[in-house]
């Protein structure tokens, strides 16, 4: 298992959160009628390495069932959580809900279904443009100042936006951001694949490049698109075909397939590796459903590409 530094803040005092670059995305698998099945899974990753666990306030279960498996586990200080919040309600997904209220609200929420007093990575699961950063940023500064939140970072948020709070955070002496989570895949996205979500396009990346502040990428497999599950003529899955299929992504296929076969691995661990030979730091969040799956995401994750090859299965040479 590889590590990447993100930035935090405990006591006051800078620190460095050493996390694994392969993270457990939970989202809705994790409930409490699976709880024995997923305790292999959440049991075997740590086995590997792995120390940073994805969370959000909106998925329902999985932030209980984490809080459980720590307990049981007695393991909160060996292993890093981050969990989202401000997503909006499921009854109403197009009604923003991004203030300082529903920042605390969501936060301290999640710390009684974690069964902790403390996140590792805070981030806003969705934006608001109609608000302005400062009440944001100085509403995250505050629950860092009390100890809630080591390091804060934004998932689903437009560049302009994140360059605008970090600035606001700069200039007023705020908590600045440590880590940015948009979807980044080699599969590019013909639309969000969910309603307001963000993919990291070439500005974005060019930024990463620049400020090298860490990217955890959300949906890293592209919903498992290189899998061999699908294919052009297989348009089952509306979704998919909605969000993927385009002659581009089938090229960059092809391209995966002659790459995987010449390194002896899986197509879709080279997408995965994609993600983790950037120039700048990088996760993968990921969501296997069983041990084999983990497995085989880590061992994409082992995966070197040169910038060549990079570059070269994401058609740009």
């Amino acid at each position: 298992m590889k590590y990447i530094d993100i930035k935090g803040t405990k006591n006051n005092q800078t620190v460095t959160l050493s996390c694994s670059n392969i993270v457990m995305g939970t989202a809705d698998f994790l409930k409490p009628d699976n709880m024995k099945e997923a305790e292999v899974l959440l049991d075997r990753y740590v086995e590997l390495g792995g120390n940073l666990f994805d969370s959000a306030r909106h998925y329902r279960h999985s932030e209980k069932v984490l809080g459980m498996w720590m307990g049981s586990k007695k393991n909160r200080e060996e292993v890093h959580i981050l969990t989202k919040g401000c997503h909006p309600v499921r009854e109403a997904p197009g009604t923003p809900r991004v203030s300082p209220e529903n920042i605390d609200e969501d936060l301290m929420t999640s710390l009684e279904y974690l069964k902790t007093d403390y996140v590792d990575l805070y981030a806003l699961h969705r934006d608001n443009p109609e608000k302005p950063v400062g009440p944001i940023m100085e509403a995250l500064h505050r629950h860092v100042e009390a100890g809630r939140i080591r390091a804060i970072g934004f998932s689903n948020w437009e560049l302009d936006r994140i360059m605008e709070a970090d600035n606001y955070a700069k200039e007023n002496g705020l908590t600045r951001i440590s880590f940015n989570s948009p979807n980044l895949s080699l599969a590019k996205p013909l639309r969000p694949r969910w309603e307001n979500c963000v993919s990291a396009n070439g500005n974005m990346i060019e930024w990463h490049n620049e400020t090298e502040i860490p990217l955890l990428s959300w949906s890293a497999q592209a919903g498992g698109l290189f899998s061999g599950r699908f294919n052009p003529e297989s348009r089952d899955n509306q979704e998919m075909v909605e969000v993927y299929y385009s002659e581009d992504n089938w090229e960059r296929y092809e391209r995966v397939k002659q790459l995987a076969e010449d390194k002896n691995v899986e197509p879709i661990q080279v997408s995965l590796s994609y993600v983790l030979n950037q120039k700048f730091p990088s996760c993968a969040i990921i969501g296997p459903a069983n041990v084999a799956e983990l497995e085989s995401s880590l061992k994409g994750a082992e995966i070197a590409l040169t910038e060549d090859e990079v570059n070269w299965i994401d058609l740009k040479k």
